[in-house]
């Protein structure tokens, strides 16, 4: 990211990957009860659609929250997180610690990037790390929905994460450990460009015009500003190609054809709002992780940098 005090030494896309990845994980501990509820509302009704007049199980991001401890307990909000944790440090590593990297190759060293470059950087970043991340994903969310996927002998339940990996792989194929990773590619790239473009600008034009003269230029309020902003522009732009990724991942076999069956499905059998299920929750776990990872990020970088200088 742009910024930086003149005193601080450069750091290398060895110490961004490793700063990127634990900032994930610290995110990803504070905001998972949010992203499981979020999945949760996504895939409300997939399975077994809802009659007219009967209730929606699920209502909200605070009542998702207090079903799942009033009915499953309260370890329910947590179910996945090993998961999540290995998708944190395999994904969010090279999406986010690979940035800066991807966008001076572009620019052949210069620090002078326009808003293509961003771009074309963002989504390869989000593009290479689906390469790597996707099995964890895919096992991250089944565990989170599992208590919604439809009892049948083809369905199991994971008692660990070793064992989902495992089961997906035996039952599914190698390939099931793959599910939905052309829509995860696409979200991905979305969500990188929207997220890493609107961080990386916002906090440029905060710095460039001294917006934050109350404060240290480059600090915590500095990096908070532009992590909010970065988490509104992402979940507007992202969320129907969250749904439909989720929907996808969660689906038993032989349910969807493909995402693009997935979606045309959702669309006439839910309607246009079915895209933006779970929007509320998606708000607030994108936003929250947003400013808990980019603080962190800015954080364990200088630690690490400061921890090099003795």
């Amino acid at each position: 990211m742009v910024g930086g005090r003149a005193a601080d030494l450069v750091p290398t896309t060895a110490v961004k990957i490793f700063s990127a990845g634990t900032a994930g994980c610290v995110a990803d501990l504070v905001t998972f009860p949010l992203d499981t509820a979020k999945v949760r509302l996504q895939v409300q009704g997939e399975s077994k659609p809802l009659l007219k007049g009967q209730r929606a199980e699920y209502r909200g991001v605070f009542g998702t929250i207090f079903t799942m401890v009033k009915t499953e307990g309260p370890r329910s909000l947590y179910s996945g997180l090993v998961a999540g944790l290995h998708r944190q440090m395999s994904f969010a590593s090279i999406r986010i610690g690979m940035y800066d990297t991807m966008k001076q190759l572009y620019t052949r060293g210069s620090e002078n990037a326009g808003l293509g470059t961003r771009l074309l950087a963002g989504s390869t970043t989000g593009a290479m790390a689906v390469a790597f991340a996707q099995p964890t994903d895919v096992v991250k969310v089944r565990f989170q929905a599992q208590a919604l996927r439809p009892e049948s002998g083809s369905v199991k339940r994971y008692s660990s994460t070793t064992d989902a990996y495992r089961t997906i792989a035996r039952d599914e194929g190698f390939k099931g450990l793959w599910k939905g990773c052309l829509p995860n590619i696409t979200r991905n790239a979305i969500v990188n460009c929207s997220e890493l473009v609107t961080y990386d600008i916002m906090k440029e034009l905060i710095l460039k015009y001294n917006l934050m003269t109350v404060f240290p230029a480059d600090n915590m309020p500095c990096h908070f500003t532009a992590a909010c902003a970065a988490g509104f522009c992402t979940t507007i732009v992202a969320s129907p190609v969250d749904v439909i990724k989720t929907r996808f991942m969660n689906s038993v076999p032989g349910q969807y054809s493909g995402a693009v069956n997935c979606a045309i499905t959702m669309l006439i059998k839910e309607g246009p709002t079915a895209f933006y299920k779970g929007f509320v929750p998606s708000f607030l776990r994108l936003g929250s992780w947003n400013i808990v990872m980019f603080v962190s990020y800015e954080q364990i970088k200088r630690a690490v940098m400061r921890f090099q200088q003795f």
